[in-house]
């Protein structure tokens, strides 16, 4: 396999000074990459260290001795508008940004400060937005865009004494889940690392030994593959370390379907181990459209069980009755509202099941006199419905979204979309066992 590199491509490296940065920054400029070199010159908790040089110069002199290109940038990642127009102003573009610039206030909630707590959000998640938002854009335009979130064990396990810095790492999790959704269009592609190596960071919290087995430098040719044009994935979080590259997903239990008439805490406990049972029937959800999906078709099964079951009408077809009770309320004169509303006329087209020739065929006549029903196939309506017997039944009962059962592909509709919007369940009364005996009683 020939060598990934990056000959033409802008890299900004925030807190590149040291440890992984350091190791991100050589290695991508051993590879062609102009890289800018950030970093504050300050200790790991966010403080002045006292240095002679700033760590960033350092680095730049290290990559330029090699025959690379580099350029310095001093500037808090709070400011990333400064960072990024070092970039430009230097090598005109922006191709990659590796947000890396930490800092640390470890202390037990119970102690920790406002400051305690600010300070890492600003320097963590306002430092990662505030360099990609101010690239985003020249991203945006030229189609392209690698951007590498630090994470951290902490933010997806949790870790003691860690609360903001923890808090900080998940936030910058869901940061990427979101631009990796909102860049991919444009080849914009975002992941997040959760890294493990010795750095001046992990060395107040790890043994030196450890601290120097895991060096940066084992990371480094991860992150650059995640930032290279070649690398297919987006929206992907990874533990990395010593080699080792994993990647992370959340998973779902199949969960517990509660009646929604009755609920009391006492009936959650009840069947809480169901709840949090991941041995049968877990998945593993990409977005949060799946767990609407899933709320959906509970509440609609909710909703079928608390609705009684209709008479059966002589065709055997639930929808023949809905039909009378629909004919009987127009007759009585107490649809004729309807018909300035609605200015339409409706057909149905009525299956036994999904596919199969139609069994009942009626128009709805909303446009005229006060309205009728009719069992026939009308000659020109505004908009026809085909669907099969029973979800005309659940739309009826305002069990089933005619908007949904249109989207899944329950309901077909032909003509004036428009005039189709227009038949919803609320024109009728929803045919109840009290409502179909009502209009039943004068039927025509």
């Amino acid at each position: 396999m020939s060598e990934l590199r990056f000959d033409g491509k802008v890299a900004i490296v925030t807190g590149a000074g040291n440890g992984l940065g350091k190791a991100y920054a050589l290695l991508l400029g051993s590879r062609g990459a102009k890289v800018v070199v950030n970093d504050l010159g300050k200790s790991v908790k966010g403080e002045a260290d006292g240095g002679s040089a700033n760590p960033a110069d350092l680095v730049v002199d290290e990559i330029k001795k090699a025959g690379g290109q580099a350029v310095a940038n001093y500037d808090s990642v709070e400011f990333g508008d400064k960072i990024v127009k070092t970039a430009v102003d230097a090598f005109g573009t922006v191709d990659i940004v590796i947000n890396n610039a930490g800092i640390l206030r470890d202390v037990s909630f119970q102690k920790m400060s406002e400051l305690d707590w600010d300070l890492i959000m600003k320097v963590h998640l306002k430092g990662a937005y505030s360099v990609t938002r101010a690239a985003w854009n020249i991203m945006r335009d030229k189609k392209y865009g690698r951007i590498i979130n630090t994470g951290s064990s902490a933010g997806i396990y949790g870790s003691f004494g860690q609360v903001n810095y923890s808090a900080a790492k998940l936030g910058l999790w869901g940061f990427t889940q979101s631009l990796a959704k909102e860049g991919e269009k444009r080849n914009i592609r975002t992941n997040c690392i959760a890294p493990l190596a010795g750095t001046r960071m992990t060395a107040t919290v790890m043994p030196a030994e450890v601290v120097e087995a895991l060096k940066p430098d084992y990371v480094a040719p991860f992150v650059a593959f995640l930032a290279h044009e070649s690398c297919p994935d987006n929206g992907g979080l990874y533990e990395v370390g010593a080699g080792y590259i994993a990647r992370q997903r959340w998973q779902r239990t199949a969960g517990h379907q509660y009646a929604v008439k009755g609920l009391t805490p006492e009936t959650i406990a009840q069947q809480w181990s169901k709840v949090n049972d991941f041995s049968t029937g877990a998945t593993n959800p990409e977005s949060n459209q799946e767990m609407m999906e899933i709320i959906m078709t509970n509440l609609e099964k909710v909703k079928e069980q608390a609705s009684a079951a209709p008479a059966a009408p002589k065709s055997g077809l639930v929808s023949e009755g809905i039909f009378d009770m629909m004919k009987v309320f127009l007759a009585r004169g107490e649809g004729k509202h309807l018909i300035p509303k609605v200015k339409s006329v409706f057909g149905f087209s009525i299956t036994k099941a999904k596919g199969q020739k139609p069994a009942l065929i009626y128009e709805i006549d909303l446009k005229n006199g006060q309205g009728d029903v009719h069992q026939r196939t009308p000659e020109n309506p505004d908009a026809m419905f085909t669907m099969t017997d029973a979800d005309f039944d659940k739309v009826c009962k305002g069990t089933l979204n005619p908007q949904i059962a249109f989207m899944q592909g329950k309901m077909k509709i032909k003509g004036n979309m428009a005039a189709a919007t227009k038949f919803t369940p609320e024109l009728f009364p929803p045919p109840t066992p009290e409502n179909m005996a009502k209009y039943a009683s004068a039927k025509m």
